[in-house]
């Protein structure tokens, strides 16, 4: 985040960001009938989105308005991805990519890739040995906007289980000198957080445009080699 950032949005701020993503989310295919869920941290609470609300169709005042316990105080039914937000947001809070907006979807592309696990979640090197990885670096700008995802494995939506080991991965990533911004449910869609919700629409976006050259291409690509890698890091500060 620059300087010139404040450090959190105003809460009528965040309520007209979340309702300006949802739509672009919901218009370009990102997000489905009720799926997915958008999040932001306030200076005291939280923001989000309501249970079974289409993101598309969003209104300002129906935001679920918590406050820093987690406990409801305004707005309809919050969303109970809340849960998982907040443990991604405590966290992040550690490492050198705090969260500030957590935004979570069923991109097309990206559940593919997790169906297909098989053969795309590999450990890329230098990465924690407890993670497969969704994606190989195959494009230098997956390496500079979204870095490393870790493929967390399937537990039921909502599953404290999923919240622990996103914990870990945060955590781990960080410890390596690769703090990270999405992790990959398993079957479900990626979390992804940054500064604002625009900031984590533009991570969203760069990663299952990834997610869809992974898939269409035939033969699949190599990864990046190391040198091109370590060069991203050097010259753009690319945390991989």
């Amino acid at each position: 985040m620059s300087d010139s950032t404040p450090l959190y949005l105003s809460e009528d701020e965040a309520r007209t960001e979340i309702c300006r993503v949802g739509r672009e989310l919901f218009t370009r295919g990102y997000v489905h009938a009720t799926a997915g869920n958008i999040s932001v941290k306030l200076a005291q609470g939280f923001l989000i989105t309501p249970t079974d609300a289409c993101l598309g169709q969003l209104t300002p005042e129906r935001l679920a308005l918590l406050d820093d316990a987690g406990v409801q105080i305004g707005g309809d039914r919050a969303s109970k991805t809340i849960v998982l937000h907040r443990r991604i947001y405590e966290a992040s809070a550690r490492t050198a990519s705090p969260a500030r907006c957590v935004i979570h979807t069923h991109s097309t592309h990206l559940v593919a890739c997790s169906l297909m696990a098989g053969a795309t979640a590999d450990r890329q090197p230098g990465t924690p040995p407890a993670f497969a990885e969704l994606l190989p670096p195959i494009t230098p700008y997956f390496v500079m906007k979204v870095g490393h995802v870790p493929h967390i494995p399937y537990h039921r939506p909502g599953a404290p289980e999923a919240a622990q080991a996103v914990v870990e991965a945060i955590e781990q990533y960080a410890q390596a000198g690769s703090p990270i911004r999405a992790v990959m449910l398993a079957r479900l869609g990626p979390n992804v957080w940054h500064d604002t919700p625009a900031a984590a629409m533009a991570t969203l976006e760069e990663l299952e445009e990834t997610a869809r050259l992974w898939m269409i291409c035939q033969p699949q690509p190599a990864a990046l080699a190391p040198e091109h890698i370590a060069e991203l890091r050097r010259v753009f500060g690319a945390a991989w």
